[in-house]
């Protein structure tokens, strides 16, 4: 309501129109990132025979008044963390508005 800014260009929201005209001569200090993100942290595990998965069960048999059976237990030590995972690259694709 009588603030004007533009989310698209990187300017703050809610500003005058001298502050964004100021804003978009000021460099950004530090070093220059890539608008992209080619890398990623796993979210999966190694268990040891190699396996990957986001989580591991074990079964284990219960004898209780004669009766066996069977109750899936969630395995939590020797697991390896997956580690980086590469993304695609972006796809260039053109939206109209």
């Amino acid at each position: 309501m009588g603030a004007s800014g533009c989310k698209a260009r990187g300017l703050w929201l809610f500003t005058s129109g001298a502050a964004v005209a100021e804003q978009a001569l000021v460099r950004p200090r530090g070093r220059v990132v890539p608008p992209f993100v080619l890398t990623r942290r796993g979210s999966m595990f190694c268990d040891e025979d190699g396996d990957l998965a986001h989580e591991f069960y074990e079964e284990t048999v219960i004898t209780k008044n004669g009766q066996k059976w069977a109750k899936l237990r969630r395995v939590h030590k020797n697991l390896i963390p997956q580690g980086t995972v590469k993304l695609d690259p972006p796809a260039s694709t053109w939206i109209s508005l």
